[in-house]
């Protein structure tokens, strides 16, 4: 959720709305400082409001949701579902108190569950953790065996030795040996005991992510643009604006940019929004969100997180990861977390940014934007009347916005702020609920004597033990001021600059023979040189992520001379033009790419006719606009747009629900509904529309979770002739599709197919991903299993 939730922007609207024609004029007109002025003294009559939305955003520790998922894990534990029991106790341990008894045995419960799923190391750091939080001493001779059992795995067999001693001098010093349990346990110390002095503990566990022996890309740096290729060089145009430029001949794959985000912020996920259910009755959520399964600091996937000491709702992989996050920015946004869930993330970014950027250099560059000599520099847009925009009058020299002295280009927060903010092309509506959000963050760091910490830096304590020693005013303080405005200019940037930081995201369905991913939107970042890239419906290159650095590599031949295009979203293999257009337009430019120019000449729309309705009737193609007609003239057959579109929304529903079938173990009534499903869709959509793949690829799911390879791989072929006609023959999409056949070939043991598709599937990979992502890894990994078969297999194969 980028924005605030609905109804504080319904409430701003209508405060706007009520506010004089003259002071709506003032505000709309005014510097980003001035408004800021003028919104304090409005904010108040809606601040109850604010405070009635943020209530139900839970987000500090409730002692009876910790006891709900931690009953919820001894569950799914009971079943054998270690996986849903780890993050059913991750939320417990999120819920309770730090160095408490019942945060400890959250985490002795959850290093069992690790236990069985193999993560040995990961267990042990559990137990370590369960001790070191007052893990009650009558427990503690079972999760010391466990400790020992996990040694043993591990082949480290003196400590596993040292560790069953201290459970044997622990039980002889409780004196209790003869309650069930306590037999339960010497049965299970004798045992180990016994493994230990025969040497027949199993081979040593690695880490699945720890084994990989991974290649390094050749790199050269560019000297003038941070973390750039020296096949780049920054330009400046009055009509391009701001934009890197191929100096030199680029082959596809090759690495163009590599960038860590100067901030991101986690983006809380679909299942988060009940997170803001207006409801007073009390439900807690087991369902999985981002804010469960991926680090709020690094974005790394979590196994096994680490919760803050404040709230429920910040969750980390290690405790490097806690302690570097509550020292740059957490401890300030602990607090105010209910209020940053209500108000969206890019106000949530807003104050990130300013937090790591400090306030010395945030005051620094307020000053200078404010500096008149400068705001032709600070504020140069593409299109601008002079080319003068780019001269540093006092320094006699043409300078690029964002530059250092030295005219270098760096991932710094001078470049973030130099950001384009569009202040001027904004509606007044939107700038004034960005206005009012900044004030209500501001207030609350006013109010709860977080001021202080915010504009120095200094160290404070963790988030339960906080000292709210805050006031209460009608203005915010010139400090405070200041980091205020700098906010407001970053929510308005966020706009046209923020970068989605996506992953491809396992779906959980199936029983794991074939991986199924998707992409999904992770974190919301500024990326200052990523920035620098202009769209194009038709880009050159591709953008990779992993954590929350970014990679670019160029995904076709460019010569030198060429503009390097990155895709904002709206995409010619998508799109028409029309709709591409519409939305682009939240960026305040019209598209005049190759891809839109070439269309609108030739008038041909060829994604509008592959992803076309065709006629109930005769199956010929559907033209129009709002009443859709027949294409052959000897068919009378009209119906409207409207109702196709629902009739589409609804077919889509219906294969959510087959999906559903197959997570709940349902294959056989998936595939029924999925065959219905298809028959329905002939009716009315073209043979080439992406929804007729996407049935096909939903099939060849479902009957590889069956084992029928053949089926699947039939299946998933035609899923694939879509893909490759809607995104070509060397796209992204063709590469992961490619990656799903290679995975259903290689299980039914269909050698040469699953040969010749891994190497296509490399070929694509390898570009757009490069040679060290996940899936190139897992090919290789197949392609050797396969390759070291018997000759006569693989003769007959």
């Amino acid at each position: 959720m980028a924005l605030p939730v609905e109804e504080w922007r319904r409430s701003a609207a209508r405060c706007w709305a009520a506010l004089e024609p003259a002071l709506r004029e003032r505000l709309a007109a005014a510097p980003l400082g001035e408004a800021l002025r003028m919104g304090c003294g409005l904010f108040g009559p809606e601040e109850a409001a604010l405070q009635r939305l943020c209530r139900r955003a839970r987000t500090g520790k409730e002692p009876a949701a910790a006891r709900f998922y931690r009953e919820e894990g001894n569950r799914q534990f009971g079943r054998c579902c270690y996986r849903d029991a780890v993050r059913l106790y991750s939320q417990a341990a999120a819920h309770e108190p730090p160095r408490s008894p019942e945060v400890a045995l959250c985490f002795a419960n959850r290093s069992a569950a690790l236990f069985h799923l193999g993560h040995f190391e990961v267990c042990l750091e559990d137990i370590a953790r369960a001790e070191s939080h007052g893990y009650p001493d009558r427990l503690l001779p079972k999760v010391l065996l466990r400790k020992a059992e996990c040694l043993l795995r591990l082949g480290r067999l003196q400590d596993a030795t040292d560790t069953l001693t201290a459970v044997e001098n622990k039980m002889a010093v409780d004196g209790i040996m003869t309650s069930p349990i306590h037999r339960m346990l010497l049965k299970k110390l004798s045992q180990l005991k016994t493994e230990i002095h025969e040497g027949s503990c199993p081979e040593p566990a690695r880490e699945a992510h720890g084994d990989i022996q991974r290649e390094s890309e050749i790199w050269e740096e560019n000297g003038s643009i941070s973390g750039a290729s020296s096949s780049l060089s920054l330009n400046f145009s009055t009509e391009r604006g701001r934009h890197l430029v191929a100096s030199q001949d680029i082959l596809p794959g090759q690495n163009l940019l590599k960038e860590k985000a100067f901030v991101s912020v986690l983006c809380p996920g679909e299942g988060d929004s009940l997170l803001l259910q207006d409801s007073s009755e009390t439900v807690w959520d087991t369902r999985v969100t981002n804010a469960d399964l991926y680090c709020h600091h690094c974005l790394k996937q979590l196994l096994a997180s680490i919760p803050c000491c404040g709230c429920s709702y910040a969750k980390y992989c290690s405790q490097n990861c806690a302690d570097v996050a509550w020292e740059q920015y957490h401890r300030t946004e602990c607090p105010l977390g209910a209020l940053l869930l209500t108000l969206g993330v890019f106000c949530h970014v807003a104050l990130r940014t300013v937090l790591l950027a400090g306030f010395s250099e945030v005051s620094r560059l307020v000053e200078w934007s404010r500096d008149d000599s400068n705001k032709d520099l600070c504020n140069a847009e593409a299109g601008g009347e002079h080319p003068s925009e780019v001269l540093d009058t006092r320094a006699g020299r043409k300078v690029i916005p964002g530059c250092n002295d030295n005219g270098q280009y760096q991932s710094s927060y001078q470049a973030v702020f130099n950001l384009l903010p569009h202040v001027e092309k904004h509606s007044p509506e939107h700038k004034f609920l960005c206005m009012l959000s900044i004030v209500a963050i501001c207030k609350k760091l006013q109010e709860t004597g977080l001021e202080a910490a915010v504009l120095n830096g200094e160290s404070s304590t963790t988030g339960s033990e906080q000292k709210t020693c805050g006031k209460t005013s009608d203005e915010l303080s010139p400090e405070l001021m200041i980091m205020a405005e700098a906010m407001l200019r970053h929510v308005l940037q966020l706009q046209c600059n923020a970068q989605a930081i996506t992953v491809m995201q396992e779906l959980e369905s199936g029983d794991g023979a074939v991986v199924n991913k998707k992409p999904v939107r992770l974190a919301t970042a500024f990326f200052p040189v990523l920035s620098l890239l202009n769209h194009s419906c038709s880009p050159n290159i591709s953008v990779s992520f992993s954590g929350t650095a970014a990679t670019v590599r160029a995904s076709q031949p460019i010569p030198s001379g060429q503009e390097i295009f990155h895709c904002y979203g709206p995409h010619r293999c998508r799109m028409r033009v029309a709709e591409r257009q519409q939305l682009l337009s939240q960026y305040f430019f019209e598209c005049r790419c190759q891809a839109c120019l070439d269309e609108l000449e030739s008038d041909v729309e060829s994604v509008s006719m592959r992803n076309s309705f065709c006629c109930p009737s005769c199956q010929a193609s559907m033209q129009g606009e709002e009443m859709l007609c027949c294409s052959n003239e000897a068919c009378a057959f009209s119906v409207s747009r409207e109702r196709l579109s629902q009739r589409l929304l609804d077919l889509q529903q219906q294969m959510e629900k087959a999906l559903e079938l197959l997570r709940d173990s349902k294959a056989d009534e998936a595939i029924k509904m999925l065959l219905k499903c298809q028959i329905d869709a002939r009716n009315f959509l073209s043979p080439e529309h992406l929804l007729m793949g996407e049935l096909e690829d939903h099939l060849a799911q479902v009957y590889a979770t069956l084992g029928k390879w053949q089926e699947a791989a039939r299946h998933l072929g035609r899923s694939i002739q879509l893909v490759e006609m809607h995104h070509g023959p060397s796209s992204v999409e063709m590469g992961h599709e490619l990656f799903k056949l290679a995975q259903i070939l290689f299980n039914g043991f269909a050698v040469s197919e699953a040969l010749s598709t891994i190497q296509r599937a490399e070929e694509i990979l390898s570009v757009h991903c490069g040679p060290q992502s996940t899936q190139i890894q897992e090919l290789q990994e197949m392609k050797t299993c396969l390759l070291e078969l018997p000759r006569s297999i693989l003769q007959r194969t």
